[in-house]
């Protein structure tokens, strides 16, 4: 493979797995903790901090509204301050699209499709599923209490859904926005890495 595959996901839907997987098959590197990681040592920041702030709403920061994303590319506006989700945001797309001048490789989450929207060797996924499904991971995986889970799962979408629209002006989880959409729940984990690595071999042929 010779491009680039961008996966965001519903909060237990399994994505990152299915990331994972895909990677793993395409011997590709793959980014998500990996991602976090270089964010925080770069800034100095907690991981745990980064792993939160840079996917989930931060209200009132500088660069709310815009929508081009040219500010973390020209600097600063001089005598501004901006929060720290803002300097999440711009350390965070650097950092992307450095990776992606690296080669091949899948990441997870972070709004990496837009950020990477100039280019014409990127995939950008979206993975989906029943609220059924859903809630048969959010217990096994993470040990939420079933009823909790339609709670958890409302607010973690709905807070990821924010942070995108904050930043990228876009409908977090608008299919035009994607080039490709799967349902984990009606394909599961291995059949829905099966349809984005086809997908894949589509959309990078020739390049």
């Amino acid at each position: 493979m010779k491009g680039i595959i961008t996966i965001c996901r519903e909060y237990g839907s399994g994505g990152r797995l299915i990331a994972q997987k895909a990677a793993d098959r395409l011997g590709v590197p793959f980014y998500d903790k990996q991602l976090i990681a270089r964010v925080a040592q770069k800034g100095g920041y907690a991981i745990e901090y980064v792993e939160e702030t840079g996917e989930y709403a931060a209200a009132g920061s500088l660069l709310f509204g815009l929508t081009t994303g040219g500010a973390y590319y020209h600097g600063l506006i001089p005598g501004e301050t901006i929060s720290n989700a803002d300097k999440i945001y711009i350390l965070q797309s650097r950092i992307i699209e450095q990776i992606a001048q690296e080669g091949p490789c899948v990441i997870v989450g972070r709004s990496a499709g837009y950020i990477l929207r100039e280019r014409g060797d990127v995939l950008n996924v979206f993975v989906h599923a029943d609220l059924e499904h859903k809630t048969g991971r959010a217990v096994e995986y993470f040990g939420i209490a079933p009823e909790d889970v339609p709670k958890e799962l409302k607010k973690r979408d709905k807070l990821r859904a924010a942070h995108h629209r904050h930043y990228t002006d876009q409908q977090w989880d608008k299919a035009s926005n994607y080039h490709l959409a799967v349902d984990s729940g009606r394909f599961g984990i291995d059949g829905s890495v099966a349809v984005i690595l086809e997908a894949a071999e589509r959309a990078f042929a020739g390049k």
